[in-house]
């Protein structure tokens, strides 16, 4: 299989393109590459385009795109909605690992306990991005502004499967694997450390989300996350 490069640009079939300097780097520096051979390009919202190497620098390669294809977006597809917290490596980790998973958007909540309220928007969209192209995917989750919780509601109130992840016996939480339905754009919203307060609990009933339960154990936001990505994944396993 050809590698993989993300670069920001469209793409024209028979045309030409200079590549960036990152990229250019990598080609050259780590996987030794010469004029004639042939890498994957993406820009992330879809496109697949084959290209050749026509000039080696390690600074600026250029190619030659050969073919260029629109990858169709997988449906159903999960956003999720996440109180970060504190830890920048766990913050990091969380966003590589459910771009891995193929989440179609992330969404920084601000709820009452959250932890941490300053995000490093460049640095992890370059996270997404290498997440994105290890996985071999020619989609980049879309990083939103941080939302209160308010706010979150009015903007995905049309989603087809509204769920909220807590540990209070308020609302009444199903397991994951009873309450989530296959086939349904979904999002999934995980609260702070210290969980969501009754109230928000409750105003999110109010608004259409059913309260579900992540297993047994107590879980970090980063592991909450991780388990309602594999749910999801598990039980569209057929339609993805």
């Amino acid at each position: 299989m050809l590698p993989i490069f993300y670069q920001r640009t469209a793409f024209s079939e028979n045309g030409s393109l200079e590549l960036d300097e990152d990229t250019s780097r990598h080609m050259i520096q780590v996987l030794r590459m010469q004029p004639g051979d042939r890498v994957i390009l993406t820009n992330g919202l879809g496109a697949r385009a084959e290209v050749v190497l026509e000039k080696a620098d390690k600074k600026h390669c250029r190619a030659g795109v050969l073919t260029v294809e629109e990858v169709s977006r997988r449906r159903p597809h999960l956003d999720m909605a996440v109180c970060f917290t504190r830890n920048a490596g766990r913050n990091e980790w969380l966003l590589e690992k459910i771009t891995e998973m193929g989440v179609r958007g992330i969404i920084p909540v601000v709820a009452a306990r959250t932890e941490r309220e300053r995000m490093r928007y460049d640095r992890w969209n370059n996270i997404l991005a290498a997440a994105m192209i290890q996985s071999q995917q020619f989609y980049l989750p879309e990083l939103y502004e941080a939302l209160s919780l308010p706010q979150l509601l009015d903007k995905f109130d049309d989603t087809d499967q509204k769920l909220i992840a807590h540990c209070m016996d308020e609302p009444e939480r199903l397991p994951v694997a009873r309450a989530l339905q296959a086939g349904l754009d979904t999002i999934l919203l995980i609260g702070p450390e210290g969980d969501f307060t009754p109230g928000e609990a409750a105003l999110c009933a109010g608004r259409g989300y059913r309260s579900i339960s992540l297993g047994t154990t107590r879980l970090r936001t980063e592991t909450a996350a991780m388990a309602g990505c594999a749910y999801f994944n598990l039980v569209n396993h057929e339609h993805l």
